[in-house]
């Protein structure tokens, strides 16, 4: 899977120390007053993630991104998919309002760049958020009930591993119909693997701590305990994941729309646009320029950002 050895060797660490981030508390003193503050770990890895000039870019880029796919195709005069028939094949142009041009059919790139764009975020964050549902509650529950439960649960997730994922995710196209709301499911179905690791690991921690023991202690039921107790802890952890998964979502649903098994028409994404500039980059090169340049600068901006949570996290970075 895409950026997943990246995910699993470098996060360990961090996911490690996010999960801790709300018990300790750090003194900081107030140069004005001289009064002593108390200031968790968290806080503290706030004040490193935006002291940290490249998440802060990258940051102000993906909210710009967000906010031209989702307001700004209501200020432009031109549909996604109403062809202007004057104006089939024209180059970019701020004269005649097609800013990016307009492809074979007249439609105007720029709309559909954005709606492109509004597409693969909204397939990303669902299936990010799929992901996130289905793996914290495996692994909680895996790692809190351990022994026979915990090994057979963990060697199912193997074997989910050793699947082709790219190849499962077309099969699930191809039988059940090329579906955007599929597409959802079938990626976060998949990617839900390494959150499971990962929470199932800080879970073992979690579960010797004393604040369990004191909920054993008062008979506090086996679920009320994993999704009251130990799941809230896990959110440094759940954040940073997030932040990693999504860009590669972005690639993933890129990817299947190149090959023809993502969004179909009527709706588009980055992937369909930078597919179909790609069959006429030689006589139209801009269908393929402004499409590739989104996604390119999207994912960027998604990598800065999980890269800069990670270090936030990360007690070695502490200034």
């Amino acid at each position: 899977m895409i950026f997943r050895p990246y995910r699993e060797s470098a996060l360990q660490n961090a996911l490690d120390n996010a999960s801790k981030a709300g018990d300790v508390a750090l003194d900081s003193i107030d140069n004005r007053t001289g009064q002593v503050t108390g200031r968790s770990l968290f806080q503290d890895a706030l004040g490193r993630l935006f002291s940290n000039p490249g998440a802060l870019v990258s940051m102000g880029l993906v909210v710009l991104l967000i906010g031209a796919a989702f307001i700004g195709p209501a200020f432009l005069s031109f549909n996604y998919e109403d062809p202007d028939w004057n104006a089939l094949r024209s180059a970019p142009s701020i004269n005649d309002g097609h800013w990016f041009g307009t492809d074979q059919n007249g439609r105007d790139l720029l709309a559909r760049t954005l709606y492109g764009t509004r597409t693969s975020l909204t397939v990303a964050l669902v299936a990010t958020l799929v992901s996130i549902a289905i793996g914290v509650s495996y692994g909680a529950i895996a790692g809190y009930l351990g022994g026979r439960v915990d090994q057979a649960m963990m060697r199912f997730v193997d074997i989910m591993y050793a699947l082709p994922y790219i190849l499962f995710v077309i099969l699930l196209m191809v039988i059940f119909g090329r579906n955007v709301y599929l597409l959802f499911v079938a990626i976060g179905a998949i990617e839900w693997l390494t959150m499971a690791r990962i929470v199932r690991g800080q879970t073992l921690s979690i579960k010797q701590r004393e604040f369990i023991e004191a909920a054993r202690a008062a008979g506090v039921s086996k679920a009320a305990i994993i999704f009251r107790h130990i799941v809230p802890n896990l959110a440094g952890p759940v954040v940073i994941y997030a932040a990693l998964t999504i860009p590669e979502i972005v690639v993933t649903e890129s990817f299947l729309s190149y090959l023809g098994f993502g969004v179909q028409e009527p709706l588009t994404s980055l992937g369909t646009l930078i597919a179909d500039g790609a069959e006429v980059f030689e006589i139209l090169p801009w269908l393929l320029w402004y499409p590739a340049a989104f996604l390119v600068t999207l994912l960027l901006s998604l990598l800065f950002i999980g890269d800069g949570l990670r270090d936030a996290f990360d007690p070695k970075e502490k200034r």
